[in-house]
């Protein structure tokens, strides 16, 4: 699980967590809702599948006041959406109707980086903490054409065998263009790399995003395949928000989101950075108002200013 420092910054936007010590971390164990989260996942197992048989005689008594509180609403459980997911190496939000994460975060620095773990030793594989309704299969991204595209890298977790492995479940992957996944994000996630080499943390929240786009009558429609006979979506574009914290106390910000298509690996980094309020406003999510809540030393780089 992740350090108590990330899931604090990211508490109110992305929900309670708990964590366990790791390489470069505090090491405080905080228990909550997230280590909670991280068993079986299966907050309701689906409110038909959870109804139980009852004769109506013994439905005898008043009935429940509306607004009486939420109690008698969830008798039988949530059907639930979202779901949070904490491994080694770390933390997602899980999106069941996408069949991926809505956000993936990981915290890297020099120790995190160290290590001689193998990526051949690893192999993809369903996650089955989430229901079989819900989650991706290899069968789904065979023939498909894209890429089964990390959202944590593989290569920032060589400090454990067991921390690359986790990477390696399908909730962690989403269907990526084999040529993005390969140069223009290959390189997007080296270079996270080299600024944890050069800081004293860098934090790396991923994930996709589904934008709207303008068709021939003028509307805007927000469109995506899905692949495989689970119908695992296929983003249009992917994000990155980088949080560097310095040596000197300066948490410094950088945004980045490229489309899910072919992306020429000479263009330099710096042309994909956008606001972050761009990310906020797509993603639902919300990165900036949790950081201020933490340090008042916030610069944030965008396109106009130099790398």
């Amino acid at each position: 699980m992740l350090l108590q420092v990330l899931t604090t910054v990211f508490r109110d936007a992305l929900g309670d967590g708990g964590n366990r010590g790791r390489p470069g971390g505090a090491g405080a164990a905080a228990g909550g809702a997230l280590g909670r989260a991280g068993g079986d996942g299966h907050a309701a197992a689906g409110l038909l599948a959870r109804l139980p048989v009852v004769p109506a005689v013994a439905a005898a008594g008043p009935p429940a006041v509306p607004g009486s509180g939420s109690a008698e609403l969830t008798k039988y459980g949530l059907p639930g959406l979202a779901q949070l997911r904490s491994r080694e190496s770390y933390v997602l939000c899980y999106d069941p109707r996408s069949r991926s994460a809505l956000w993936v975060i990981e915290q890297l620095n020099r120790e995190t980086l160290g290590g001689t773990s193998e990526r051949a030793a690893c192999e993809f594989q369903e996650d089955d903490s989430v229901h079989e309704y819900h989650r991706a299969t290899n069968a789904d991204y065979r023939g498909s054409g894209f890429d089964r595209g990390h959202l944590a890298a593989a290569a920032n977790h060589k400090w454990s065998q067991k921390a690359m492995r986790d990477t390696f479940y399908l909730s962690n992957i989403a269907p990526q263009n084999p040529h993005l996944n390969q140069n223009a994000w290959n390189n997007l996630e080296k270079y996270s790399r080299s600024l944890a080499r050069k800081n004293k943390n860098v934090y790396v929240c991923t994930g996709p995003l589904y934008l709207p786009r303008m068709e021939a009558d003028g509307k805007m429609y927000v469109k995506y395949q899905v692949i495989g006979k689970n119908n695992v979506a296929v983003p249009t574009h992917f994000f990155k928000v980088l949080i560097l914290e310095k040596e000197s106390g300066e948490i410094e910000l950088r945004s980045y989101v490229m489309p899910n298509s072919p992306v020429d690996e000479k263009i330099p980094l710096e042309r994909f950075l956008v606001p972050i309020e761009s990310i906020e406003r797509a993603s639902g999510l919300l990165f900036v108002p949790n950081i201020l809540k933490r340090t008042g030393n916030l610069k944030a780089i965008t396109a106009g200013n130099k790398l």
